[in-house]
């Protein structure tokens, strides 16, 4: 080697020794004191002698990582909205250093300072909302806080504790698994993270009969466990509802177990009606009036386990179990035009249990690539015994009864396939396969017909994102085959669905999209066995029923700024086949129920959604909608425009919470009938000593006398009716609820499983 190569290796040498010697990582977590979770993107800067060196912020574990070569003292501040900074001094002369757990400690909230940036942001065609420290805070139960995001279609009910979006319920995911409205009914506010949310069904979940989606997102837990209960119950009604769970992490594997009861034991329903059967040559009007009490315990059963040896995979083992009970009785009078006078008694119980195993597997192969796998199996079981009693003068007694047992066994298998190709373009695909086999014993009878179905669907969702816009489609088809020992059909049919978005600017944004969908009959509506229910009326199935298609349209402008949010909707939806319930005339006094395809459904519907938060301690959401209807049925069309809306008003201050809610319910029009929905409002008050308790006291149904009201209206020629019916045991219910947390050390919730986990089809109708 020559005499300058040799020097220049020498240099080389001892400038990689001395920058090895002078080099030092630094590195840490940083949580939250209140519960040991994750504070994600705090900010982390070093500074020697006040002068700033580097930054960076903490990732989605709270971990940072700084390199620097200064051996000089170094100061480490750490600060994030909501908390109160910290700030580390580090010696001169040490090492490599690994500073561990940094806690940060609950300071001002996110709507007391300013922020860069929004709490609700659209992201590849979907809403985000990030819930602000206010509202978890003025909160205290998961539908409490949805009920305060400014989520245009979404309505959230704290009574009967659901969610909805536009009228119906929405696919929910939880870290991305396939959830019950039972499993958001466990989750605290406070551990609720993020919300993303679409008035549109993603493609995977297109074939699910749901409407919309929410996803919410869990903060991130380490190693340690939860406990969290809440109990609710009315003062004066049967009325109880519950949720328990309990979580714990160790290493790579996470136990979880929950328990969600809701029990109902009303004696004061009533329903009055006037009705008519109208035939060739025949007419019956019938009044009657009935008091209809009924009783239910429903209970969902839990355990979950999951393993995650690295981050690249997810092994998940579930088992869960339904068990219901419920009993209806009926004791009323009929003022008939042709059989006389009548006394009706009636009685019917229902027995359902379904437990079900849910084997998941996820494996991300890197960045861009990755497969999941499931397999669910589903064992369930339903004991039905209807008896009906008609009693007229002169002892003319009529009894219809109806005893069915039916038990259903099905897999579900799925595998789904995602690839991303850069920050701007995701392309994904799967295929889904259901088969059962589902056995109606009907006692009285014997018949034991055998229903077998084997349902596909395969489907591709291509996202694109072109500067502030985002578009996305999804295509799949429906293959569907079902069979009993009389019949078989078949059906084949396409699901698309098509949204664009863009944010103009950080104050406003719009977005549109196109949903072509079909209905397929269920197994019930399929199902041909008739049963007489009445001495008028026979019920059945309709195995020649038709698939129903819906081509619909909607725009969304919304506007955000500071404490205000906004958003205006239109939305337009047509119904090809459209399958309604009708009556229709068999002749010799008797009529026909069963599910008949009418030509077509229009519906039009502008909205507008207005929320104020955070002013003072006090927050507002309204929503007001106007709804106009068109159906065509043979020979006719009825029309009908409908008005709806609703008012949330909450006032927090320190560890006390005012809030009210009002519902103002709109009409629906399905075929001839007008229905109208439930009337609802509360008036709460609760009270948060500290982290670990919850007390709330709630008035339901103010200054109703009859409590929740279902009125109804049928112009069918042949089968009109109004009908008022009413639980007076809500009117001016008054409920007491407690909920307790504590956290031991932290939880890790795994996330990213977005698979199947139930199966609920029957083929059993229950009248």
């Amino acid at each position: 080697m020559s005499h300058p190569l040799r020097i220049l290796v020498a240099m080389i040498f001892l400038l990689v020794a001395t920058s090895n010697v002078s080099a030092r990582t630094i590195c840490g977590t940083v949580l939250s004191e209140c519960d040991s979770t994750a504070v994600v993107g705090a900010t982390c800067r070093l500074l020697a002698d006040s002068k700033f060196i580097s930054g960076t912020v903490s990732d989605i574990s709270g971990a940072f990582t700084f390199d620097t070569d200064v051996s000089s003292n170094i100061t480490l501040e750490i600060g994030m909205t909501g908390y109160t900074g910290a700030t580390v001094i580090i010696d001169r002369g040490q090492g490599n250093i690994n500073l561990g757990n940094l806690y940060l400690s609950e300071g001002v909230s996110l709507d007391e300072v300013t922020v860069t940036g929004k709490a609700m942001i659209d992201a590849r065609g979907r809403t985000i909302v990030f819930p602000s420290k206010s509202d978890i805070k003025a909160s205290s139960t998961s539908v409490g806080l949805f009920q305060k995001l400014p989520l245009a279609g979404l309505e959230a009910d704290p009574i009967n504790r659901s969610l909805k979006v536009d009228g119906a319920a929405p696919m929910i995911l939880i870290n991305g698994v396939p959830s019950t409205m039972a499993d958001v009914n466990t989750l605290q506010p406070k551990d609720i993270e993020k919300i993303e949310y679409s008035r549109i069904t993603p493609g995977r979940y297109a074939d699910r009969g749901m409407n919309g989606l929410i996803n919410i997102t869990l903060r991130k837990r380490n190693d340690g466990g939860q406990i969290y209960a809440w109990g609710r119950s009315a003062v004066a009604t049967a009325f109880v509802d519950g949720s328990v769970e309990a979580s714990y992490h160790q290493g790579p594997s996470q136990f979880s177990l929950s328990w969600t009861p809701s029990w109902r034991n009303y004696q004061q329903v009533y329903d009055n009606s006037d009705e008519a059967y109208i035939g060739d040559n025949f007419r019956v009007d019938i009044k009657s009036h009935d008091r209809n009490p009924f009783n239910y315990f429903y209970n969902q059963l839990q355990t979950k386990y999951t393993y995650s040896p690295t981050e690249s995979t997810t092994l998940a083992v579930t088992f869960s179990a339904t068990p219901m009970t419920s009993k209806n009785r009926l004791v009323g009078y009929d003022d008939d035009s042709q059989l006389g006078a009548c006394d009706k008694f009636s009685r019917s119980t229902s027995r359902d249990f379904a437990p079900s195993l849910d084997l998941f597997l996820r494996r991300d192969f890197n960045e861009s690539n990755s497969l999941e796998a499931q397999v669910v199996g589903t064992i369930s079981s339903s004991d039905y015994r209807r008896e009906n009693r008609f009693i007229y003068d002169g002892d003319d007694e009529r009894e219809y009864v109806m005893d069915a047992d039916n038990r259903r066994r099905s897999l579900i298998t799925e595998v789904s396939y995602t690839h991303t190709f850069g920050a701007n373009t995701s392309l994904s695909g799967g295929v889904q396969n259901t088969m059962s086999h589902s056995t109606n014993r009907y006692l009285h009878t014997e018949y034991k017909p055998l229903l077998t179905e084997n349902n596909n669907y395969v489907y591709a969702d291509l996202g694109q994102r072109l500067g502030n816009v985002y578009l996305m489609a999804s295509t799949g088809v429906k293959m569907f085959w079902v069979k009993n020992d009389m019949n078989r059909r078949h059906f084949i049919r396409n699901i698309t669905t098509a949204r664009a978005s863009w944010n103009i600017s950080q104050k406003w944004s719009m977005a549109a999209s196109f949903i072509f969908t079909p209905d397929i009959p269920s197994l019930a509506d399929l199902t041909d066995y008739p049963q007489q229910t009445s001495p008028y009326l026979v019920s059945n199935g309709n195995p020649s029923l038709k698939v129903s298609e819906t081509l619909g349209y909607r725009i969304q402008a919304t506007y955000q700024h500071d404490k205000l949010a906004m958003s205006l909707n239109l939305s337009m939806a047509d119904i090809n086949n459209c399958a309604i319930s009708d009556v229709e005339y068999l002749g010799d006094m008797l009529f026909l129920s069963h599910p008949v395809n009418v030509p077509s459904r229009h519906m039009c519907k502008g909205s507008v959604n207005i929320k104020i938060s955070d002013i003072q301690g006090f927050g507002a959401r309204a929503y007001a909608g106007i709804t106009h209807y068109e159906n065509r049925m043979d020979g006719c069309r009825r029309r009908l425009t409908s008005i709806d809306g609703s008012v949330s008003l909450w006032w927090n201050k320190g560890p006390f919470t005012v809030s009210f809610w009002q519902k103002f319910p709109g009409k629906f029009l399905t075929g001839y009938r007008v229905s109208k929905d439930e009337n609802n409002n509360s008036l709460s008050f609760s009270y948060k000593p500290d982290k670990h308790w919850n007390f709330d006291i709630s008035w339901m149904y103010i200054f109703s006398k009859k409590g929740s009201q279902y009125p109804s209206w049928n112009y069918s020629p042949v089968n009109p009716y109004t009908t008022d019916r009413y639980i007076r045991n809500n009117a001016n219910m008054v409920t007491l609820s407690v909920s307790y947390s504590a956290d031991f050390g932290s939880i890790f919730r795994s996330g990213s499983r977005s698979l199947n986990n139930s199966d609920s089809g029957s083929s059993l109708r229950k009248m």
